[in-house]
């Protein structure tokens, strides 16, 4: 079940967006969220399906790769679905299940949140999938650069979340091991209801979190012994710079918001 997870996992390539600056990505995925939040109507999801089909399409990652994303958030899906659906008032009743019911206003709301929600998992995994750890760890500095004089750790906070990213994909197979291990000798992680398999995920768990610190633990030695100092007087190699791929990409989305924006507005 571990290998559907996909937040964090890098995708090599040399398409486009794999070329785009970091900073440029990183403020298109925030803009593309903004904007998921000002649609109000299902005519909105159009012009976003559209422009994900199309990053999708120019990066050149599998369309069944980013969809499997989707399976380890599947019960947040259903949940916020149901919640939506059976609490939503206003219309017609269309199915009474004892004191639930489900209205047509209700259903469209669930359906409509579904979307949202959707394409918000999609938007963001596009970033780590398309953007090397490297990369997105001098384009979060670079942004948070300004807010380091009034003390805000840039290079700090930039760090800790791409080696968070980072590590995700990591203990993902390390959790694999372990529970294959837990299985032959005899573990069940699958059978009961949701109690029993909560209880049944303290084997994992455990060696999982003791894993976890080890690793954090010989990161921090390697870095010290090759005398890591934060962003002190820290140079790169190679120089982040914009160029037209990257306005022509900020083109693309700014267009999409003002479609998204105009169909609020004024469309049917």
């Amino acid at each position: 079940m571990f290998r559907n997870i996909t937040i964090g996992q890098y995708v090599p390539g040399d398409s486009a967006i794999h070329k785009l600056d970091p900073r440029v990505k990183i403020i298109i995925t925030f803009i593309f969220i903004i904007a998921i939040f000002f649609i109000n109507k299902f005519s909105g999801y159009i012009f976003a399906m559209l422009y994900l089909w199309l990053v999708i399409r120019i990066s050149k990652i599998p369309f069944s790769y980013v969809l499997k994303g989707l399976r380890p958030v599947i019960v947040i899906l259903l949940l916020t679905v149901s919640l939506n659906m059976f609490f939503t008032p206003g219309g017609t009743v269309l199915y009474t299940l004892g004191p639930l019911k489900i209205t047509s206003a209700g259903l469209k709301f669930a359906v409509f949140m579904g979307l949202r929600l959707i394409f918000l998992i999609i938007g963001t995994s596009l970033l780590t999938l398309t953007t090397s750890p490297i990369s997105l760890t001098g384009g979060i500095e670079h942004i948070l650069k300004p807010f380091s004089k009034i003390g805000v750790p840039a290079h700090e906070l930039a760090m800790m979340m791409t080696i968070a990213l980072r590590f995700i994909p990591t203990l993902i197979e390390e959790a694999e091991k372990i529970m294959k291990a837990q299985m032959a000798r005899g573990a069940d992680f699958e059978s009961g209801n949701i109690v029993n398999r909560a209880r049944g995920l303290v084997p994992l768990l455990v060696p999982l979190f003791i894993s976890a610190f080890r690793r954090a633990d010989e990161l921090a030695i390697a870095m010290e012994s090759r005398c890591y100092r934060g962003g002190h007087n820290r140079t790169r190699m190679k120089k982040l710079e914009v160029h037209t791929r990257d306005y022509a990409a900020l083109f693309i989305t700014g267009v999409i918001v003002v479609l998204i924006v105009w169909n609020r507005s004024w469309a049917w």
